[in-house]
């Protein structure tokens, strides 16, 4: 990633914590693809809506288009993540060209009168910044529309070591009963997985490495926490903010929210190893940011009875719509990954002589968690959600096969 401030990145993984108190599980979302926008937005605003925009950001209004073009600048610089952060206004609205100049290119366009063509464009245009994984945009123009904000993020990476798939039957939790897309892959990474405890209980994290240097983190907490808890308490374990004892340093037994430390016996010495046991998810999600305007600051600017943004343009202007789409695809191979599963007859072999014993650490995530898609470098959190339906195991239909349960 190009080069962002540290206080940039604290504000943005700060909004993202905020963020996830506000929303209902089973979600995806981004708020490194909103903070650029509302930054522009706060650039161009006066009274009320620049105070309010400005507190949401965290940083001076006078700062904040600055902070903005660094943030996309290193948001387009991260291998393997997609894009699309755009504001479009009515061709009868005049923009102050000092303002415009300030949008980075691609980011701004124009629409007319004719909705079904300017929503065709708007639809095409994120449908191509996003390589396709996000299709339309989450708005529909209107006849009184006047500004539109959209984002949409989305990314990909391979994992460093792939999972093998094996499926998954939780036998407690609300995935009791299911047979679902199970995720396992033994490492002597003991700490890629740690603990650490906050003011709402103890919470396990596991970091997958993935090859363009992003790394997805699995936030399991305890039963009763909510998401917002578990999830801030995920972005203060990126931020190394919140310290987490590894794997290798933890004594045995349950040791954490699904993880386990334990002897296991073995054919010959082997090293402290990690067992990880997880599931393959999707997850899309679309936000209505005007929903949340107390959270993004946009409580002011939404009110069209007057104009919010003298710095944008000369006519009386207020928000119209403000919205995102993302996704997650956790599998086998990546984030965002295509896989191919195959089933493969192994020859037997006999009986093995157990001499030695190993120490193993065991995590499973085997009920709802969070996650967080971060880029290594600078600790900014790209894409963050919670996993509520994971995906079920295939069922295969081979023929001649017997039918599950027969």
């Amino acid at each position: 990633m190009s080069k962002v401030t540290a206080e940039t990145v604290r504000r943005v993984n700060g909004l993202t914590a905020r963020w996830s108190h506000a929303l209902p599980e089973g979600t995806v979302f981004s708020a490194a693809g909103v903070w650029p926008l509302l930054g522009f937005l706060a650039d161009g605003a006066a009274g009320p809506a620049r105070t309010e925009l400005s507190e949401a950001l965290g940083l001076p209004a006078d700062q904040v288009a600055g902070a903005a073009r660094e943030l996309l600048a290193a948001l387009r610089s991260v291998s393997g993540l997609d894009a699309a952060l755009g504001l479009w206004t009515h061709q009868a609205l005049t923009l102050r060209e000092e303002w415009r100049a300030g949008l980075p290119a691609g980011t701004y366009g124009v629409f007319g009168d004719d909705l079904v063509t300017a929503q065709e464009r708007l639809d095409a245009w994120a449908a191509e910044r996003t390589g396709g994984l996000v299709e339309r945009m989450p708005v529909t123009l209107t006849r009184d529309a006047r500004m539109v904000l959209a984002g949409a993020l989305a990314l990909r990476t391979t994992w460093r070591q792939p999972f093998t798939e094996l499926p998954l039957r939780p036998g407690s939790g609300p995935w009791q009963g299911r047979t679902l897309r199970g995720l396992y892959r033994r490492s002597v990474r003991p700490d890629r997985v740690g603990v650490a405890g906050t003011p709402d209980g103890f919470v396990t994290a596991l970091t997958v490495p993935g090859d363009n240097g992003i790394d997805v983190h699995l936030v399991l907490g305890e039963e009763r926490m909510t998401p917002g808890q578990v999830l801030t308490a995920g972005v203060g374990i990126v931020e190394r903010a919140l310290p987490l004892t590894g794997g290798g340093s933890l004594p045995h037994g349950h040791v954490g929210p699904g993880l386990h430390v334990e002897q296991q016996p073995a054919v010959e010495p082997a090293p402290l190893t990690l067992d990880v046991r997880t599931v393959a998810y999707e997850v899309r999600a679309d936000h209505d940011l005007l929903a949340l305007a107390g959270l993004f600051g946009l409580t002011a600017a939404r009110d069209a009875r007057v104009g919010h943004f003298p710095g944008i343009s000369d006519h009386p202007l207020a928000i119209g719509a403000a919205r995102q789409s993302a996704l997650a695809q956790f599998g086998p191979l990546g984030f965002r990954a295509a896989a191919v599963t195959a089933v493969m007859a192994a020859p037997g072999s006999a009986p093995l002589q157990y001499r030695y014993e190993t120490t193993v650490v065991r995590a499973v995530f085997d009920r709802p968690f969070g996650f967080l898609a971060v880029d290594r470098e600078s600790r900014l959190v790209l894409v963050a959600g919670w996993v509520t339906d994971p995906a079920p195991e295939p069922v295969m239909n081979f023929p001649g096969a017997v039918p599950p349960g027969l």
